[in-house]
């Protein structure tokens, strides 16, 4: 059995596709848990209605109060009690052989330690699939590796990643005072420093559409969580490979910037060298000229 974990935010109106994909699995092994994260539309009201329906799947919905999508999983996972887990959003649905797929590649690498879980591929609702997937015949059914490789392998883009859940209870999210959000990649990346692969899938099992009230939108996302941002990005700046690194402490140095942070200071809260805050300056005057014609082209 396997744990399919939900945080959700005020998704009332659209958790019920996800509901409906979880009813038609070819697999019903596997278990619900949703984590209200203090929504304050009808949410609550379809759980109570859906608890009274014969599924052959149980439901364990719990409110908590509003701590962000990070600290909701965190919650759930102390919570479960089967050796895998499944993280889906609330506004995405899985293809009906979903969990079916998920034990098949789950039964692979069960007795191999060095992986942390398995992953399938994620695709638009139109069908298009997001992110590469590698195109050479050696890796047309799977690909091993940890989660920093994936730029190496051609596994770009958002995945449906599978994890055990020992792992998640030994790589929990870091919680920061006053921030409600922190990109899941910290933790990934953490589990792949240490060793762990991921066995990725060349399968589709998940469809997501990224919402206009999704956390991936909008820039005040990491002026208002900039501890957490600032942990991703020292991580990005060790680990990624050249430019990628670069490029994210371009990033950085510009929010940082706005929110009256020294050069000096940024140099310390990220532990690199002045040469380094220099080019990323130098990067940031790069793309906005490049922003700047592009604008003025068009």
């Amino acid at each position: 059995m396997i744990s399919i974990i939900t945080p959700t935010y005020n998704r009332g109106y659209i958790i019920n596709n996800l509901y409906e994909s979880l009813k038609q699995q070819t697999c019903q092994d596997f278990e619900w848990i949703v984590i209200d994260d203090g929504s304050k539309d009808d949410t609550s009201k379809l759980f109570d209605k859906w608890a009274k329906e014969k599924n052959q799947f149980a439901i364990e919905y719990e409110y908590t109060e509003n701590g962000g999508k990070h600290r909701a999983i965190n919650y759930a996972v102390k919570k479960v009690h089967t050796d895998f887990c499944f993280i889906v959003d609330s506004d995405d649905y899985l293809t009906n052989d979903a969990v079916e797929s998920i034990h098949e590649w789950i039964d692979t690498i069960k007795n191999d330690n060095n992986f942390a879980g398995v992953a399938g591929l994620r695709q638009y609702p139109s069908g298009n699939i997001i992110g590469r997937y590698p195109k050479s015949r050696k890796y047309e059914i799977y690909v091993d590796a940890d989660n920093l490789e994936r730029r190496k392998k051609h596994l770009t883009g958002d995945k449906a990643e599978v994890y055990r859940t020992d792992i998640l209870k030994k790589y929990p999210f870091p919680e920061f005072e006053g921030e409600n959000f922190l990109t899941e990649d910290v933790i990934w990346n953490r589990i792949a420093i240490d060793g762990y692969r991921i066995r990725w899938f060349n399968h589709v099992i998940y469809i997501c559409e990224y919402l206009e009230d999704g956390l991936t939108k909008g820039k005040d996302r990491s002026i208002n969580n900039f501890k957490g941002f600032t942990e991703a990005t020292k991580m990005r700046i060790k680990y990624w490979e050249f430019p990628y690194n670069y490029l994210s402490l371009s990033i950085f140095y510009n929010i940082a910037i706005q929110l009256g942070v020294h050069d000096a200071e940024i140099a310390e809260l990220l532990d690199v060298s002045k040469k380094e805050i220099a080019f990323a300056k130098i990067i940031s005057i790069i793309k906005r000229m490049i922003k700047k014609v592009c604008f003025n082209k068009y």
